[in-house]
């Protein structure tokens, strides 16, 4: 049975890079056959509550989905499956040099634009239900 974890925190602005990266090609083709969704363009940006600090630090750490990029110029990205609100969603494990929120915001990405589908606002607290890959996940391989 692959691990499951419940992350809570409380929506913050990003920094508008995300739209960038969930709108390359390669990013929409392996999230479409990886996790079964093209992602909307951008993230949900959610800083950590105290009590999901260090288990957020250690999911960072989890076997994940990898993205491979087809150019060296872009890092390897790493997701988990995820829920948040009844929406299928992945949550991003960054590269340390590319990460730019610091160890508390995390970030989802989904098919659909998460603060509109649910009626949310930056300050809003959500919980976010994260899946480590199972063994027989078919869509795509975890390292």
């Amino acid at each position: 049975m692959a691990a499951i974890w419940t992350l809570t925190g409380r929506i913050v602005s990003g920094v508008g890079q995300a739209a960038f990266f969930t709108r390359l090609d390669w990013v929409q083709e392996q999230c479409e056959a990886k996790l079964g969704f093209r992602p909307y363009p951008g993230t949900l940006n959610i800083e950590s509550d105290q009590e999901s600090e260090a288990l957020l630090a250690a999911i960072m750490d989890a076997e994940a989905i990898v993205l491979e990029p087809p150019d060296p110029q872009f890092c390897v990205g790493r997701v988990l499956p995820a829920h948040i609100g009844g929406i299928e969603a992945a949550l991003i494990i960054p590269e340390e040099r590319v990460n730019v929120h610091g160890s508390r915001v995390f970030e989802i990405m989904a098919p659909v634009g998460i603060k509109d589908a649910l009626h949310l606002d930056d300050g809003d607290r959500v919980e976010v239900v994260v899946r480590a890959p199972r063994d027989d996940d078919a869509r795509g391989s975890a390292v």
